[in-house]
């Protein structure tokens, strides 16, 4: 097989979807003993009308990466944390969890076997998609009787069009993401569909996405969109505290432990509109996302401009120094990224 797939324009890639090769399957049935996984051709799934997840929401995913890096080779980063997050995920949805070592050679393989639509260095990245899923018929608002572990790939350009580039963002006045005791917390498929007006709204608006504000007090940022939020004051960081109605993102672990090993305060705490549109830089982070800065901030008829519109200095560090990690072009000295035999 080539090593990267030659007639794909790299340079106009976006972040949606193109088929690739192969996929990776397994079962398991109510015993919660999961099948020998096996890799097939990419295809379309056979399901019952009554399965657990198209009646009930019943089933999550995981986003991770495959990077090429500066000596050639392929890495991902940190995947035993989305092992351990989509475990978490399941036990609060009743499904039964992927082991770890599962997961992780699933991963491998799927990565493996489609490995020429790994993009070049710079033009992108394989972005690996993990699902779980009730597969099984139900009628009635229980477990599923069957599940399905499967992992697709799909090679994405930047999940914002200007990369690291500001974007314009504004707070959502009516909408909320999660509620304290649901499903916030975890990467549950049912958490994404509500968000598609709002954000749809935003867009028509000229914004590149929505921030939400906490259910309860409608005073607290939580997340923007699909990412998670940070802000920046007097050379301290803040963050949303992780209360379970947030979900915790290994891209935020990562530049908090990035920015604390610089020498930066982190907080993880309650951040309030008033706090955030007092900041001195905003950006927001995730596996799809990586780090976006923020260039404003519109909150009811209030639109605060950050950095005069351009990248923050601080927010710039933590970028380069996240992705030259993932890149190899600096010294992973936290032993977070995993080179993948292609």
């Amino acid at each position: 097989m080539e090593k990267i797939n030659s007639a794909i324009n790299w340079d106009n890639m976006t972040f949606s979807f193109q088929e690739t090769d192969r996929m990776y399957i397994a079962t398991c049935e109510k015993d919660g003993i999961w099948s020998q996984g096996k890799m097939q051709d990419f295809q379309n799934l056979s399901i019952s009308p009554a399965a657990g997840v198209l009646n009930y929401g019943q089933g999550l995913f995981e986003g991770m990466k495959a990077y090429r890096t500066v000596d050639g080779s392929v890495v991902l980063f940190r995947p035993e944390h989305n092992a351990r997050r989509a475990q978490r995920g399941a036990r609060r949805l009743g499904m039964p969890e992927v082991p770890e070592e599962m997961f992780l050679d699933a991963v491998i393989k799927t990565v493996q076997e489609n490995s020429r639509w790994i993009p070049p260095l710079g033009k992108g990245t394989l972005y690996i998609r993990p699902l779980l899923i009730g597969s099984g018929p139900i009628l009635g608002v229980a477990p599923s009787p069957k599940y399905t572990f499967l992992i697709y790939v799909s090679p994405v350009g930047p999940y914002f069009k200007g990369g690291l580039e500001p974007t314009s963002l504004k707070i959502s006045e009516k909408h909320h993401r999660a509620a304290p005791g649901g499903s916030g917390g975890v990467k549950a498929i049912g958490n994404y569909a509500p968000g598609m007006v709002p954000s749809k709204e935003a867009k028509e608006e000229g914004f590149a996405e929505i921030i939400y504000l906490d259910a309860v007090n409608n005073r607290y940022i939580e997340e923007v969109g699909a990412a998670n939020f940070f802000c920046v004051k007097d050379g301290v960081l803040s963050t949303p505290e992780l209360t379970g109605t947030i979900l915790g993102g290994i891209t935020r672990l990562s530049i908090i432990e990035i920015a604390r090993s610089k020498g930066y305060e982190v907080r993880e705490e309650k951040i309030s509109v008033e706090y955030a549109l007092d900041a001195d830089e905003c950006f927001c982070t995730g596996t799809a996302a990586v780090v976006s800065s923020i260039g404003s901030i519109k909150h009811g008829d209030k639109v605060v401009q950050y950095c005069e519109g351009g990248v923050g200095d601080i927010t710039r560090e933590i970028y380069d120094s996240l992705v030259a990690i993932q890149e190899k072009r600096e010294e992973d000295i936290f032993d977070w990224i995993r080179e993948v035999d292609v």
